[in-house]
C-alpha cells in the first residue's frame, strides 16, 4: 500500500507520496490536473534546472542568498538539468496557464533534495530560496526560450544540415541523369535528376536559415521581470548576472528582454519561431512527397528512382515495399503544422501582463523541434543516402516525351511544333521520328536541338 507524508502549503494540508522529492503544491497540481498524462518534455525540465542554478548563483553573488544554500541549490539544479530527477516532474501539460505548478514542482524538488545535501539544521525553502528573485511569470517563458533555442542549436540545425548534405550528395551523383520534367504532373521539358535533388537541397539550406532565425528570436528572455514585468523583489543587477550564468551553461548568447512587460505579456517570439518551423515542415513535405512520387512503381508508376527497402510493405501483397520514411516525414510535417496552429492560438492567450497558455506553447514548440530533428536524421541516413537512379527507364521515357518539341519551336514556330506533337501522340511515335520524317530541319540540327542535356542548360542554347 502506498505510503504518504503530510505537508502544508498556503491552502492547507496535502498528502504527498512518502518517497517524493516534491511537496504539497505539486501534489495539489497532480490532483487538480489529471487531464492528459503528458508531462512537459525533458528539454524543458533541463532548462528549468539551468535557470534555477543560474538564479541561485546570481542571488549568492548579490549577497541575498548564503553560499551554503546556494551551493546546494546549484548542485541539485544540475541534477535536474542532467535529467537525474525527471521522475519527480509529474504535473500535466494542461495546468495553470502560467506554468506555476511546474515552476513550484521544480522549486519543491530542488528545495527538499538540497536541504538533504545541506545536512544541517538550516532548511531550504522552495519559495524563499529556490524561487528567490523570480516568479513563474518570468521563469516559465525563459525556460521555453532556453529549451527551444538549445534544442534548435543542438538537434534541429544539425539534422537539417545532415539531410541537406545527403540531398546535395545525390544531386552531384545524378547530375548526368536526364529525365522528363513535369509541371501539373504532366510531361514537360527535360531536367537533370541532379537538378531536382539540388532544388530539394536548397530547400534544406533555406530551412537551416529559418531554424537559425527561429533560434535567434528566442535568445531574448524574460528573466528579471518577476511578477508583472516591474522586477519587484529582485536586485537591479540580478537579471544580467543570472542570464550570464545561463549563457555559460548553454553556450548561447541569451540577453535580457528589452521590455519586460512585452516579454511576459506576449509570446510573439514563440509564435514567430513556430512559424519558421511550420515553413520547414512544408518544405520537408514537398521534398518527401516528390521523392515518394518519383519512386512510385516499381512497374506502373514513375519509377525514376529506387529507395532503400526498409520493411515489407504489405500484410497481404507479397514483395511489396513502400516509401515508409517519406510517409513518416509527411506525417511529422502535418503534426508540426497542427502544433503551429495551436501555438498561434496560444499566442493570442495573453491578457494584460501575462500570457496564460504557456505550458501548451512549451510542449508544442519543443515537440515540433524534436520531431523534425529526429525524422530528418532518419530520412537522410536510411532513405536519401541510399537512393539510386533508374537511368535506363529515364532515358526511355524521355525519348517519348512530347514536350521535347518545345526545343524546335523557336526554329519552326509554335503552331508547326504543336502539329508535330499531335501527330507523334496520335501515332505513338516520338518527336524525333515525326520531325525527321517531315524534314522540318536538317538531321544534324534536329539531333542538336533534341539533345536532352542541352535542354537542361539554357545558357548553352543558341
Amino acid at each position: 500500500m502506498p505510503k504518504f507524508r503530510t505537508e502544508r502549503d498556503s491552502l492547507g494540508e496535502m498528502k504527498v507520496p512518502a518517497d517524493a522529492w516534491y511537496g504539497a503544491q505539486t501534489a495539489r497540481a497532480v490532483e487538480n490536473f489529471p487531464i492528459s498524462g503528458i508531462h512537459l518534455p525533458r528539454s524543458f525540465i533541463g532548462a528549468l534546472g539551468v535557470i534555477k542554478g543560474a538564479c541561485a548563483r546570481a542571488n549568492a553573488d548579490g549577497g541575498d542568498l548564503d553560499r551554503a544554500r546556494a551551493d546546494a541549490i546549484v548542485r541539485v539544479s544540475q541534477e535536474v538539468a542532467d535529467g537525474k530527477l525527471d521522475d519527480q516532474f509529474v504535473v500535466d501539460v494542461y495546468q495553470t496557464g502560467s506554468g506555476t505548478s511546474t515552476n513550484m514542482n521544480a522549486n519543491e524538488v530542488i528545495a527538499r533534495r538540497a536541504t538533504e545535501i545541506l545536512a544541517s539544521r538550516e532548511t531550504i525553502h522552495p519559495n524563499d530560496h529556490v524561487n528567490m528573485s523570480q516568479s513563474s511569470n518570468d521563469v516559465i517563458p525563459t525556460a521555453i526560450h532556453v529549451a527551444a533555442a538549445t534544442e534548435i542549436t543542438k538537434a534541429l540545425i544539425p539534422a537539417l544540415e545532415q539531410l541537406g548534405v545527403a540531398l546535395e550528395g545525390r544531386s552531384v551523383a545524378f547530375d548526368d541523369v536526364i529525365k522528363s520534367g513535369r509541371t501539373h504532373l504532366m510531361d514537360a521539358t527535360p531536367v537533370r535528376l541532379g537538378q531536382e535533388f539540388g532544388a530539394w537541397a536548397q530547400q534544406l539550406t533555406n530551412s537551416v536559415d529559418r531554424a537559425t532565425r527561429a533560434r535567434d528570436v528566442l535568445l531574448e528572455v524574460a528573466l528579471g521581470g518577476t511578477a508583472v514585468g516591474t522586477g519587484i523583489n529582485r536586485r537591479a543587477g540580478f537579471p544580467a548576472a543570472a542570464i550570464g550564468y545561463i549563457c555559460a551553461a548553454t553556450g548561447l548568447n541569451f540577453y535580457e528582454a528589452v521590455n519586460h512587460f512585452e516579454a511576459q505579456g506576449a509570446r510573439d517570439a514563440c509564435v514567430e519561431a513556430s512559424g519558421e518551423l511550420k515553413t520547414i515542415a512544408v518544405s520537408l513535405s514537398k521534398v518527401a512527397g516528390d521523392i515518394r512520387l518519383l519512386a512510385s512503381g516499381p512497374r506502373t508508376g514513375l519509377a525514376e528512382i529506387t529507395l532503400p527497402a526498409l520493411a515489407p510493405g504489405s500484410s497481404i501483397m507479397p514483395g511489396k515495399v513502400n516509401p515508409v520514411l517519406c510517409e513518416a516525414v509527411t506525417m511529422v510535417s502535418a503534426q508540426v503544422i497542427g502544433h503551429d496552429t495551436a501555438i498561434t492560438h496560444c499566442g493570442m492567450g495573453g491578457a494584460l501582463e501575462l500570457n496564460v497558455m504557456m505550458p501548451l506553447i512549451a510542449h508544442n514548440l519543443l515537440e515540433s523541434i524534436r520531431l523534425v530533428a529526429n525524422v530528418c536524421g532518419l530520412f537522410a541516413e536510411r532513405c536519401v543516402s541510399g537512393i539510386e537512379a533508374n537511368t535506363q527507364h529515364t532515358k526511355a521515357t524521355l525519348e517519348r516525351n512530347l514536350s521535347l518539341v518545345t526545343a524546335l519551336a523557336p526554329r519552326i514556330g509554335y503552331d508547326r511544333a504543336a502539329a508535330i506533337a499531335k501527330e507523334a501522340f496520335a501515332s505513338g511515335r516520338t518527336i524525333r521520328e515525326v520531325a525527321g520524317e517531315t524534314k522540318v530541319l536538317p538531321d544534324d540540327e534536329l539531333d542538336r536541338l533534341l539533345d536532352g542535356h542541352r535542354m537542361t542548360e539554357p545558357e548553352s542554347n543558341d
